[in-house]
């Protein structure tokens, strides 16, 4: 038989469904805990909002790092490894679910979830929050309610068992973690390895974006942090050639370029993306920038521009042959 009772917390009730096994986990700042969870609304057909499952990832939190919801760290240690859980938890604990779950389903969604926050104080960011983005995320910041959540507890690890993303970390955690993240990117490109060391360099500069949210920008630290951002952005534009992606490698060689635009490096990879989608204009002009502003970088500019001339010549004649063809077969 289900067991129900009240947590030692005003406006939460719990449910047990599945008994756990053990003692309840002894608990420290850093510790993780891993779970599932699913967030229902309060009414006759206990509709679904979030389900962990079906988003494909389980959650983790990290205790004493301050949780925009802080109630699941109160009720996640209410539960044992292995245990299934119903809590119902009034309106004073959930209006930031809508905030919460705005920026977990970015994540699944491979984004991230400070995208579109600007640099201003808090009281600012709340006008930001007019809209989540998502219908039913909109509904529930404007009628606020009471929650249900399922959860399920998996494991909980102290902080020396695991590696910490980079999401659950300080400032200088963040920091520290920027040229570790360097490396790796670095070791997975001598290996060819392009996808992943991309990943790496996208995650330390997710690192560096995030605290230079927190700074003016164009002051001294703001720019400080901007100068570690441009080669790690570099090179994951190596890696999108290499992966063929060149259009995602024109978008950041555009966006840096608006920034500095006497970068040599990035008018030079931006060319070679130019060149590979037969854009062959913008780039001869990006190649033609990079020799002015970095004289060393010539020879190299010379042969890309050799190359292009070959390609486009070679498609000009198979563009000649096909549009003869066409042509013949519809004189036939």
């Amino acid at each position: 038989m289900e067991e129900t009772y009240l947590l030692n917390v005003e406006g939460v009730k719990k449910k047990i469904l599945h008994g756990g096994q053990g003692e309840l986990p002894k608990l420290q700042d850093g510790s993780k805990f891993t779970f599932h969870f699913q967030t229902l609304k309060d009414n006759f057909e206990r509709t679904v909002i979030d389900d962990s499952r079906e988003a494909g990832m389980p959650m983790e939190i990290i205790v004493g790092k301050m949780f925009k919801l802080e109630i699941w760290e109160t009720l996640l240690s209410s539960m044992r490894i292995g245990e299934v859980a119903e809590f119902w938890c009034d309106i004073i604990h959930t209006g930031m679910y809508a905030l919460v779950s705005r920026g977990m389903r970015r994540i699944s969604e491979g984004r991230d979830p400070l995208e579109g926050q600007k640099h201003r104080c808090g009281m600012g960011n709340m006008f930001d929050y007019h809209s989540t983005g998502y219908a039913d995320l909109d509904e529930l910041q404007r009628t606020p309610q009471p929650l249900i959540f399922v959860m399920e507890l998996f494991r909980v690890e102290e902080p020396s068992a695991y590696k910490r993303d980079t999401w659950a970390m300080n400032n200088e955690e963040k920091l520290a973690a920027v040229p570790v993240l360097h490396s790796e990117g670095n070791r997975l490109v001598l290996r060819r390895e392009f996808a992943q060391a991309a990943a790496k360099y996208q995650e330390a500069v997710i690192c560096l974006r995030n605290l230079q949210a927190k700074e003016k920008p164009w002051e001294d630290d703001w720019l400080k942090l901007e100068s570690l951002v441009t080669p790690l952005v570099l090179n994951y534009c190596q890696c999108q050639l290499e992966l063929g992606e060149y259009y995602e490698v024109l978008e950041h060689t555009t966006e840096l370029l608006q920034k500095h635009n006497d970068n040599a490096k990035a008018y030079f990879k931006r060319a070679k993306a130019h060149a590979a989608v037969w854009n062959e204009q913008e780039a001869r002009e990006d190649f033609m920038r990079v020799a002015h502003l970095d004289p060393s970088m010539a020879a190299a500019v010379k042969k890309e521009l050799k190359q292009l001339g070959e390609r486009m010549r070679k498609k000009h004649v198979e563009d000649r042959k096909r549009y003869q063809g066409l042509f013949q077969s519809s004189q036939g």
